[in-house]
């Protein structure tokens, strides 16, 4: 699946999602800040049980991600700071929604340990990578690597099915649950399709 390998397809959309931010001078920080407050909010009414409402303010928080960089971009304020505190950002973000919906009791702790742990995994594969491996091109202000294009199911894909399952379970009262299962099995995979690749690509001494 791998959403992320198309990001340039639909940067220009963002781009234009991002112009009123600019116009309010709000700074890309702040606009992460936005994000993680609307991801809390929904990890808040996961636990609640409001399910019609939780999905919307992950959908914006979900919205606001994409919209910090490129606003970052626009303005000429691209940092290595604004470009790590995203990355710890996302993970807070997925980790609040998924603890949420396990408090909410949509699912067991025990598959929501395993789909943070997949979750966790995947992402951490990526700057281990860097550490040991080194990738020092950037484009955009991200970081250029062979890892951005591997694994079959990444964040943007574990959004997506957090926000589906959550619409779908409004009628059918387990679709978040096996939305979540789908999200530990997948992204448990798509980290050790990444592990490898790594292995075939720079285990040779």
């Amino acid at each position: 699946m791998n959403i992320t390998k198309h990001r340039n397809r639909v940067s220009s959309y963002v781009d234009i999602i991002a112009k009123p931010f600019d116009r309010l001078n709000l700074t890309p920080n702040q606009v992460t800040l936005l994000s993680l407050l609307f991801a809390f909010i929904s990890a808040c009414l996961y636990y609640k049980k409001e399910i019609h409402l939780a999905p919307i303010f992950l959908l914006l928080s979900s919205i606001l991600d994409l919209v910090d960089g490129s606003l970052a971009r626009m303005i000429g304020k691209e940092t290595r700071f604004g470009a790590a505190i995203d990355w710890i950002a996302d993970k807070y973000v997925d980790c609040s929604v998924i603890i949420g919906i396990s408090l909410g009791g949509f699912v067991s702790p025990a598959i929501a340990l395993f789909a943070l742990f997949g979750s966790m995994m995947n992402t951490f594969i990526k700057p281990v990578a860097y550490a040991e491996i080194g990738f020092e091109k950037r484009k955009r202000g991200k970081i250029i690597d062979p890892l951005e294009g591997v694994g079959i199911f990444g964040r943007p894909e574990t959004i997506m099915v957090i926000l589906v399952a959550s619409v779908l379970n409004i009628l059918l009262p387990r679709a978040l649950f096996y939305g979540i299962l789908i999200i530990a099995i997948m992204t448990n995979l798509s980290a050790l399709e990444r592990i490898f690749y790594l292995y075939r690509r720079f285990g040779s001494p």
